[in-house]
């Protein structure tokens, strides 16, 4: 699986250390530098690759995780979770389809966002659960607002 990193600059140290993990797990990884304190740019950088099918996964990291997540959104058939906990890693994918997440270097240690982001990535989505009509019609929406 390849995998795709972005963070604004409060995050870099955070960003490396993950990155490093990934690898040693067995993730292809692709880095997404940025000194730009816009952190939607790389946000969106990352999440147009990701869409476009040119990564598998997006790992976006600020602060708090929420911008990088609110700005990943924007794109079209980005689903990034904002996850600061291990049920939400793992419900990221199972029941969501998220094909990004996002954390906080303010708010998570390192160890705590190694155990996320691998969690996170070790899942598939199930089609055949029942969070699948709840994650049609958000595509469906989308759809309809992007047409």
């Amino acid at each position: 699986m390849k995998v795709a990193f972005g963070c604004d600059p409060n995050a870099t140290d955070l960003k490396e250390y993950l990155m490093k993990e990934a690898k040693a797990a067995g993730y292809e990884v692709v880095d997404f530098p940025s000194d730009d304190p816009i952190y939607a740019n790389v946000a969106i950088a990352v999440a147009n690759s990701v869409v476009k099918g040119e990564e598998d996964r997006g790992v976006l990291l600020c602060g708090t995780g929420i911008g990088v997540s609110i700005a990943a959104n924007k794109v079209p058939g980005a689903y990034c979770a904002c996850v600061a906990d291990i049920y939400q890693a793992e419900r990221a994918t199972l029941s969501n389809n998220a094909n990004l997440i996002s954390m906080g270097a303010q708010v998570l240690g390192e160890k705590t966002a190694r155990s996320l982001m691998l969690e996170y990535l070790k899942n598939d989505f199930d089609p055949g659960s029942r969070s699948k009509p709840k994650v049609d019609r958000i595509c469906e929406y989308e759809e309809e607002v992007t047409k």
